[in-house]
């Protein structure tokens, strides 16, 4: 069953007026849509610019969509606004990439992950403490981090910590900007076997935002590939990585570092080729597939419409003319 459904979503910025004064606009995030069922993990995969993180903050409705349909648990939230929107992200929450910067350094633990209890009214104060408390048990910190700053811990417990408040108001969406991108690589597995383990027991569906294959192979159930604001491919974890179809997913998969030193070298000519060409597609520009100037196996037609996405089988879609 469906928890999340984006329809369409586009996400522009605008960006100085062009020639003869026509407005131009880099597109963040371009008619983009996808279903996050409940209980699942759906995984958002891409580089560095790809628009990944500006999809998490429109679902959030922490930055203005330019257009399109967001609809959560069978409600349109796409224009709500005050109140109905305050109360609306009592359900959804989200855990930033970086743990240093996302907790505030002049409060104490126990301020920082009741503070979503304390603003939707879900807390006496005489109860702060105790619901502090069992929280940090929940994320595996002792009970004694309450009374201490976040500048107090290592950047493995700052992000447990970021976890605690993220769970306080128990939501049943939580948008996970890179979670663990910014840990040393030994803390990044226990990080997510915590949000696993939270996932099961308190009932939870992720969005995962990542550029890490292998931590989104392991704990997907669904994965989206994105490039300049747009998705390529769509489908099951299983077919994603056992049968790519789109030639960047392909790029993607064969950048992993167990590859042959020769499958490196190609990919790096390939997808190193312009990267200024690559920003330049998603400005003012849907007359051709984004990936054409850096695609191994671009045709005549890429130059000149954007594929449509398919369905090439059950579950499974990709954005691409290799497909007709």
């Amino acid at each position: 069953m469906s928890l999340l459904d984006v329809k369409n979503l586009k996400t522009f910025f605008p960006l100085n007026s062009g020639i003869l004064g026509k407005s131009e606009y880099f597109k963040a995030v371009n008619d983009v849509s996808f279903t996050v069922n409940k209980g699942d993990t759906y995984s958002i995969v891409g580089e560095s610019g790809s628009g990944k993180s500006t999809i998490g903050k429109s679902i959030l409705r922490l930055i203005n969509i330019t257009s399109g349909t967001i609809i959560f648990d069978g409600k349109d939230i796409t224009s709500i606004e005050g109140e109905e929107l305050r109360l609306f992200r009592e359900n959804l929450q989200i855990i930033f990439q970086d743990p240093f910067s996302s907790l505030n350094p002049r409060h104490k633990v126990k301020d920082i992950v009741t503070e979503p209890l304390i603003i939707f009214n879900r807390i006496k104060k005489n109860e702060i403490e105790k619901q502090a408390t069992e929280l940090m048990k929940k994320v595996g910190l002792p009970a004694e981090a309450i009374h201490k700053y976040s500048h107090q811990f290592s950047g493995g417990q700052r992000q447990r910590i970021g976890i605690a408040r993220a769970i306080s108001l128990k939501p049943r969406l939580i948008v996970c900007d890179e979670p663990v991108s910014a840990l040393d690589v030994s803390i990044q597995a226990q990080i997510l076997n915590l949000m696993m383990d939270l996932k099961e027991e308190l009932d939870l569906s992720y969005i995962f935002i990542s550029h890490d294959l292998a931590v989104v192979e392991n704990i997907s159930d669904y994965v989206a590939v994105m490039y300049a604001g747009r998705l390529m491919e769509t489908g099951e974890k299983n077919a994603i990585f056992n049968n790519p179809l789109h030639p960047y997913t392909k790029l993607l998969l064969s950048s992993v570092p167990e590859i042959k030193k020769e499958k490196k070298e190609k990919i790096k000519e390939t997808v190193n080729e312009s990267f200024a060409e690559e920003k330049k597609t998603s400005i003012n520009n849907a007359s051709f597939c984004p990936f054409y100037k850096r695609c191994p196996e671009a045709m005549t037609q890429c130059k000149t419409a954007v594929p449509e996405m398919k369905e090439i089988e059950k579950g499974h879609s990709v954005s691409c003319f290799l497909m007709e």
